[in-house]
């Protein structure tokens, strides 16, 4: 898809070492490259901090460093499902938790490398297992977890 609004009802897995993420990467990314390509982050959450989502993007102006990006604290995250909706437009980003706007993202300059937000993007959503945002360290005691996907609603500008 190329601008829309993207919402998800999730209730996620929590737990030391967890990572469910709903994301997407610019459907360019096999002749770019990342971070040329341009990454989405609509929700992530680390179980290592609770209580906390984050939104976030990555362009190449950041050379894949989490530059453009907004922690929000919302005590009971970890119950029950909530929506996380993003509304992308060839100007700005704005990402919402349960309704609320939480973070705006306008970029510096409308170019390729601070905004490749001007072209398809493709929706991945996963649950890693440690590795270098969610972990190092996995407490082995939250297993069997689940990250839970109630709907997915996309409608394109």
């Amino acid at each position: 898809m190329k601008y829309g609004t993207i919402e998800v009802r999730a209730k996620l897995a929590e737990g030391h070492g967890l990572w469910p993420a709903i994301w997407m990467l610019g459907t360019d990314i096999g002749e770019v490259g990342w971070p040329a390509s341009g990454e989405i982050d609509l929700m992530e959450y680390v179980g290592r901090e609770p209580h906390t989502i984050y939104n976030s993007l990555h362009t190449p102006a950041s050379h894949g460093e989490t530059l453009n990006t907004k922690k929000t604290f919302i005590e009971d995250i970890e119950k029950g499902f909530h929506t996380y909706k993003t509304v992308w437009t060839e100007m700005d980003i704005k990402f919402f938790i349960d309704g609320n706007l939480v973070y705006t993202f306008v970029p510096e300059k409308y170019d390729e490398v601070h905004f490749p937000y001007r072209k398809p993007f493709y929706f991945l959503i996963n649950m890693a297992v440690g590795g270098n945002f969610g972990g190092p360290e996995v407490d082995d005691s939250i297993f069997p977890a689940k990250f839970y996907i109630d709907y997915i609603k996309v409608s394109e500008l």
